[in-house]
């Protein structure tokens, strides 16, 4: 189990972190156990070790983190391949992305009594995936599409039937969050061109976010939050509002920004990381940075709320990314790398 990885003066947090980042996944995308099963069983014919549920994303505790552990290596690949082990990399996926091993994934996912694995966060991971393969320039990719597609057809077509029954949103600071999920699809649908699913979740974003006011930040982080509710839904609202009508809508979303509340929000702390649960926090410092960079996106420059929410930002970034050039138990070292991943190289912002 790892309990330690680099500390903070072996590499700052301002500099050399891909490697950093890149080690984390390596370390765990093939690490089985301890794993976390979310599976239905309906006889003794359906109890089998991670491996054989999920060849392809059995590692990193469990199947969402495998997924976005995947992600964070071809993002280190797309974005740093100077700067990290390229064979390494290419080597460790490849043992992932076999026609064999994601055949063996479809079988999971198309079992009766599947319809709500892994929905929305760990699909929207997929997909992120997805899109992180499409946009690179490494000869493997090209093959690794060809492999991973068909599941991610069935992922779309199973999202596009919950969307159409999904009544209200989930507004949780974990997994089953919406706002954050729909952010990511979001970003699939338009870097993959599919307007029409586009279409149908930029519907459904304004159904359930659009007349939202007030939202009380104060009331968070609950305990094991790992994404905000709320700062969240303003990130995905930046999405599919122009610059004039967003500045409107924070204003009436956030109205303590307005006032210039400097006590607005503030890094969370984690008392005990190797409680998993616990240690989520250390991952809302994270998310709650990338969201603030892209409300501050959302905004012109001369706004005069971008200078509270800057601050706002350094603080978190701090906070996240010190939990991860720190002494990391697997609770937290099995997925954080990925949320600082997301950060540091501005996924949410540079598509």
């Amino acid at each position: 189990m790892l309990s330690h990885v680099v500390s903070a003066k072996e590499a700052p947090a301002s500099e050399h972190y891909e490697q950093v980042f890149a080690d984390l996944a390596l370390h765990c995308i093939h690490q089985e156990y301890p794993n976390v099963i979310k599976h239905s069983m309906k006889s003794e014919a359906d109890v089998m070790p991670p491996s054989k549920l999920y060849p392809a994303f059995y590692g990193c505790l469990d199947w969402h983190s495998s997924v976005h552990g995947h992600w964070l290596l071809v993002r280190m690949l797309n974005k740093a391949s100077d700067k990290v082990d390229t064979d390494l990399i290419l080597e460790k996926l490849a043992q992932s992305f076999t026609p064999e091993k994601l055949a063996g994934e479809m079988k999971t996912y198309t079992r009766s009594d599947t319809s709500t694995f892994e929905r929305p966060y760990g699909l929207a991971w997929y997909l992120q995936l997805m899109t992180e393969l499409r946009q690179a320039s490494f000869p493997q990719a090209k093959g690794w599409i060809e492999t991973l597609q068909p599941l991610e057809v069935k992922i779309v077509a199973n999202i596009t039937s919950w969307l159409h029954k999904l009544a209200y949103p989930i507004r949780t600071g974990e997994h089953s969050q919406t706002a954050f999920a729909f952010g990511l699809m979001l970003d699939w649908s338009r870097a993959n061109e599919n307007a029409e699913f586009e279409a149908l979740l930029t519907k459904k974003v304004k159904q359930f976010y659009l007349k939202d006011k007030t939202c009380p930040i104060a009331y968070e982080p609950s305990g094991q939050d790992f994404l905000s509710p709320c700062l969240a839904e303003a990130d995905l609202m930046r999405r599919v509002l122009p610059k004039s009508e967003y500045s409107v809508w924070l204003s009436e979303f956030f109205p303590q920004l307005n006032e210039g509340d400097q006590s607005w929000i503030t890094p969370a702390t984690v008392a005990d990381k190797s409680d998993g649960k616990l240690a989520h926090l250390d991952g809302l410092n994270l998310s709650r940075s990338w969201m603030l960079e892209g409300i501050i996106g959302g905004l012109k420059k001369d706004d005069k709320r971008v200078s509270l929410l800057t601050q706002n930002l350094k603080a978190h970034r701090e906070a996240g990314l010190n939990s991860v050039f720190g002494d990391m138990h697997y609770m937290g070292s099995h997925w954080l790398g990925s949320f600082a991943a997301y950060l540091e190289t501005q996924r949410g912002i540079k598509q």
